[in-house]
This record gives C-alpha cells, sequence and structure tokens, in this order.
C-alpha cells in the first residue's frame, strides 16, 4: 500500500494527473477538489476531516450504505478464489449464474435472462444494439430509431449521451441521428394550468405525436428512466406511464426503462416501472 500523502500533496498532485468527468478542468486547476478518504454507513469523510452524508450513494450504486460487512465479507472471499474471469465465449462461474437466476426471479416472468455489463453507458449502449439486433430477426430492419426525451440522463458514453435528453451533452459531440427526443413528463415545470392526470396523459401523448411523424414502423423503442434521476429526481403523474404503455402496445414498439437509479428496491419495489 502507497504512504499516506497529506492533503496538498494529495490535491496537487490529482489536479496533475488526474482528468475528472463532468467537471471544469480549468476551474479544477485553479481551486482543487475534494480528496475522499473514507465512507461508513451513509457518510462520506475526506481528507480535511469533514463528515458528509452522501445523498447520491457514491453515483447511485450504494444505496446499502458502505458499511454493510456481508458485502464486505462476499468481496473479499471472492477475491481471493477468483477475482476476475470474462464470460466470453460460454464461459461463466457460479456467482454470476446464481446472480442471473436470482435477478430472473424478482423481475416479470417474461425476463428470462440476464446480460451483464458494468455501467449504466454500457447497458444503454448495449440496449441500442439489442434492439436493433431484436428487429433485424423478426424481418423488420427498418426499425431502427429509438425515442427519448428531453432532459433525460442516460450515461455518458457517444451512444448513452446521444439517448440522453441533456443538450449541455450533446453540445461536443454529434448525436446519434437515429435518436429522437419529446417532451419530459415534468408537471411542475411544464404543466402550466393542467392538473397533474392531464399533463400526464398530454405528455404521453408527445411520444405518440413523434411516432406518428416518424412512422411507427421505423420507430423501434422508447427509453425512459421511471423517476427522471440527474434531470431533477423528476417524478412523472400516475397518468403518465399507463398511457405511454398503451401507445408502445398498440404500435410494436418496445419500451426501454433505465432502472440505473430507480431499480432493486429504491422506489420501494423491485423496479421503478
Amino acid at each position: 500500500m502507497s504512504a499516506k500523502l497529506d492533503t496538498q500533496a494529495l490535491k496537487k498532485l490529482d489536479q496533475a494527473h488526474h482528468l475528472h468527468p463532468f467537471t471544469d478542468f480549468a476551474d479544477y486547476a485553479r481551486h482543487g477538489g475534494r480528496i475522499v478518504s473514507r465512507a461508513e454507513h451513509i457518510y462520506i469523510f475526506d481528507s480535511d476531516g469533514n463528515k458528509i452524508q452522501d445523498g447520491m450513494s457514491g453515483l447511485w450504486c450504494c444505496n446499502l450504505g458502505y458499511s454493510q460487512q456481508r458485502i464486505k465479507d462476499a468481496v473479499a472471499a471472492q477475491l481471493a478464489e477468483l477475482p476476475f474471469y470474462n464470460n466470453f465465449f460460454r464461459c461463466s462461474n457460479q456467482p454470476a449464474t446464481e446472480l442471473a437466476a436470482r435477478l430472473c426471479e424478482v423481475t416479470p416472468d417474461r425476463f428470462q435472462r440476464v446480460f451483464f455489463t458494468n455501467s449504466g453507458s454500457e447497458a444503454n449502449d448495449t440496449q441500442i444494439k439489442f434492439v436493433h439486433r431484436y428487429f433485424d430477426l423478426l424481418g423488420k430492419p427498418e426499425k431502427k430509431l429509438i425515442i427519448s426525451r428531453h432532459n433525460a440522463y442516460h450515461g455518458s458514453t457517444i451512444g448513452a449521451s446521444s439517448l440522453g435528453g441533456m443538450s449541455a451533452m450533446h453540445q461536443q459531440t454529434m448525436g446519434l441521428d437515429y435518436i429522437h427526443h419529446i417532451q419530459q413528463p415534468h408537471w411542475f415545470e411544464e404543466g402550466a394550468d393542467l392538473d397533474p392526470e392531464e399533463f400526464g396523459v398530454l405528455a404521453a401523448k408527445a411520444l405518440e405525436t413523434a411516432i406518428d411523424e416518424l412512422g411507427e414502423d421505423r420507430v423501434a423503442a422508447f427509453i425512459a428512466e421511471p423517476i427522471q434521476g440527474a434531470g431533477g429526481v423528476i417524478v412523472p403523474p400516475e397518468s403518465y406511464w399507463p398511457e405511454v404503455k398503451r401507445i408502445l402496445d398498440e404500435r410494436d414498439i418496445l419500451l426501454i426503462s433505465d432502472e440505473v437509479i430507480c431499480g432493486f428496491g429504491r422506489t420501494g419495489r423491485w423496479f421503478g416501472f
């Protein structure tokens, strides 16, 4: 283990060599950042001695906190036995096999296969490939378009950021031309004089309008977070999702539910949708 450096030395070393995502590099070079030194329960501690409640759960992924001894023990035991092996070319291992089976127990019955990735960005890039290949195999290769929503966040790779609807993420790279964006279901900002349920139906109608304009024979999927996370924790009106489901079911269009933030109990149910 490396000898511990003092806070100022660490910050200078980080400024000199570490490129951070979602960071203004010039500002970081001037002012530096925070060195996180340890974590406990729902708190992180920085090298200056500050105790900070971690409202983002790491990057939305530490929803059981940082002090679950069972998790620590399981990680340590697995590192000792098999730190890594790939699952290419029909290879597997016991933990991956058991996890895939367990995931299929808690998802709807129609989901009986699991494809593992390392991040939400990778998962959503893979979704694009899966959706396109799915319709190719059905003999409908023209179904390539994917509809998303303004102010959505689906990751930071080229494919995933194209799926997202945050304009700042599209400024430096051209988005993929088969991805289109529609209105978000944000009643508080965009509902005007409508009550929430009226607005939910209206926001869903934006999907129907887009499908009609693009051609339902060309639209493959609609991707959305059940609750928009990075966009502001936006909970859609209760009328929104049933109307979306009706629109998609009537038109042979897939729904991609991005559960990176909502899934695995974080909304009080296994999944947000």
